[in-house]
């Protein structure tokens, strides 16, 4: 296991430190790869090399327990170095420890530890539940075959593992596939304006065959709260991550073009460093409440859900700034406040925004806490 032929120069490192190497070079490679629109296989040899693909596991399973509720405020902090140096790799990560956790909450040892020796191996997880009209499908409650595709799923093509939902006699299920690479996947609707290289496309899953061993849970795990919306933190923590870079080319601007006294600039700054360290506290609460586990679990998902809001508009802010200070600069490729900004604004656009807004405001309204309580 990587635990036990860790490379000699990770000892003594911690998983920030690695992570850090790692997001730096994902930042030096991040033009080259939004303009191909491909994750080179150097980016996820280091990716593997430096511990992150095992990171969500337990410890006696190789990894560093990154999924655990008692590392979220670690989990945060990898998300953001990544957020800050390339969004679409930090989008397949989070979704990477999003599967590894609901496997490791909802499923049993003996799957986990099957999960963990296939990344171990090279694979890669995913959590994949957008359906079209039609949808996935079981028709067996303890197994059988699947019938339908996904879509908007991120790594299309790449991803070995994936956790996906699909609907069985007696409810929602969720299904933990080991791909063979042969299924057929369709990229050609992905043309969005950013986040190029996330490969997000829809992919058949029909005949795949599943059994008790590939099905985590019970029906209606995936849904249940505070973990389905409360886990939102993870995200916004990536776009944490993305809005401080945008901060910090800012401040690179203002020094090298001998503008940083410039009253108008600095407010601009200012408005900017308040505005990034508001998400942050805002993230690094969400990922605390969650963890503790708090009896009231609509109080936890409101908290989350208000996150999302912040967040979004923090975000949306900072890029405003940014762009009105910088100029017209900020817009040419490859300037990398142009590639940020691009793969921040379609980040963002996550499902229902003012269902979560209005959930978040009627869970304080009905609450016996007041507002510096909630």
């Amino acid at each position: 296991m990587l635990a036990r032929n860790e490379p000699a120069r990770h000892r003594g490192q911690t998983l920030l430190d690695r992570a850090q190497q790692f997001a730096a070079l994902m930042f030096d490679a991040a033009a080259d790869t939004d303009e191909r629109a491909v994750i080179g296989d150097h980016l996820w040899a280091e990716f593997r090399r430096c511990g992150l693909a095992m990171s969500p596991f337990p410890a006696d399973l190789g990894g560093d327990g990154l999924c655990r509720p008692e590392r979220s405020g670690e989990l945060c902090a990898v998300l953001r170095r990544l957020g800050s140096a390339d969004l679409s790799i930090a989008r397949l990560f989070e979704g990477h420890v999003n599967a590894v956790s609901l496997v490791d909450r909802y499923g049993d040892r003996d799957q986990l530890r099957a999960l963990a020796e296939r990344i171990a191996a090279g694979g890669l997880s995913a959590v994949w539940g957008a359906n079209d009209a039609k949808g996935l499908h079981v028709d067996g409650e303890r197994g059988g075959t699947l019938q339908g595709r996904k879509i908007l799923c991120s790594g299309a093509g790449f991803v070995t593992d994936p956790l996906v939902t699909a609907t069985a006699p007696d409810g929602q299920v969720l299904c933990l596939l080991r791909l063979t690479m042969d299924e057929t996947t369709d990229l050609s609707g992905w043309r969005a304006q950013g986040m190029r290289s996330t490969a997000t496309g829809a992919i058949d899953l029909s005949g795949i065959v599943v059994t008790l061993a590939n099905m985590i849970g019970r029906p209606g795990d995936f849904m249940r709260q505070p973990f389905f919306s409360g886990g939102a933190w993870r995200f916004c923590a990536a776009h944490v991550g993305a809005t401080e870079r945008l901060v910090e080319l800012f401040r690179t601007h203002l020094l090298t073009m001998k503008r940083g006294e410039d009253p108008f600039q600095l407010q601009r700054l200012a408005q900017a460093v308040a505005s990034a360290k508001t998400a942050r506290y805002w993230v690094e609460e969400a990922a605390r409440r969650l963890a503790i586990d708090e009896i009231d679990a609509a109080r936890v998902v409101g908290y989350a859900n208000l996150t999302r809001m912040v967040t979004e508009r923090c975000a949306l802010d900072v890029m405003e700034i940014v762009q009105r200070g910088v100029g017209l600069t900020s817009f040419i490729r490859p300037h990398p406040i142009e590639r940020v900004s691009r793969d921040l604004a379609t980040y963002l656009r996550q499902p229902v925004p003012d269902l979560a807004m209005s959930d978040g405001a009627r869970a304080f309204l009905t609450s016996p806490h007041a507002v510096g309580d909630f």
